[in-house]
């Protein structure tokens, strides 16, 4: 094999294996059995099994999706969630996810490498998706994009990733328009409640109805 297909080899053995085996029972030689090729190749590329998932997993978690552009937030949304959606049932994906967020939780490393990818990711479909919903004014421009975005990949993916639910046809539509009013008010600017106000203003009536 030439270099670049060793590597690609590599990458899709170490995917294959964590989902085959998990981060705790991968090993190095399985890797180089699956992908036909030598330790020395691997260890040529990455100095550890640590290294090399760290790699390789943080590639795969800060892929860019196709992000669409209906010219509406809803329909955005439906869109975005049926292209998530096919990503997560995928089964390598389906296995490795819970399998990893079970390691980050032990392993700071593994931990911090997620986070990182998974938010360029996420930025990224806020400068897109978000954006154009707050150029045509159907968001906030003071719009808080982390926030946004929590709300957008949430549901979907607490759905799929951690109780692993199954998705009838209707959901992802009901989802879409659920998340586009959720957005339409947790991005409005926030209006703060006044104790004293409210008391003085129910006053009266509570006064009347002893009366």
């Amino acid at each position: 094999m030439l270099r670049g297909e060793i590597t690609t080899a590599i990458r899709r053995a170490v995917m294959q294996e964590l989902a085959a085996v998990g981060y705790g029972r991968l090993s190095i030689e399985a890797v180089a059995r699956r992908a036909g090729v030598s330790k020395t190749a691997i260890y040529r590329r990455w100095s550890s099994k640590l290294e090399l998932v760290l790699e390789i997993v943080s590639a795969a978690a800060g892929k860019s999706l196709p992000l669409p552009d209906t010219g509406d937030l809803r329909d955005d949304l439906e869109m975005l969630f049926a292209i998530m959606a096919r990503a997560l049932r995928h089964p390598i994906a389906a296995q490795i996810i819970p399998d990893l967020l079970g390691e980050a939780a032990r392993n700071p490393q593994i931990a911090q490498t997620l986070e990182t990818a998974l938010r360029i990711n996420q930025r990224e479909v806020g400068g897109q998706i978000l954006g154009r919903a707050i150029a045509r004014g159907e968001l906030a421009p003071e719009t808080d994009l982390d926030l946004a975005v929590d709300l957008i990949v949430g549901p979907l993916y607490w759905r799929l990733a951690v109780s692993r639910s199954p998705l009838a046809p209707e959901d992802l539509p009901r989802m879409a328009t659920a998340v586009a009013a959720a957005l339409e008010v947790a991005c409005q600017p926030t209006v703060r409640f006044e104790p004293d106000t409210a008391l003085s203003s129910i006053a009266p009536s509570a006064e009347s109805g002893r009366s």
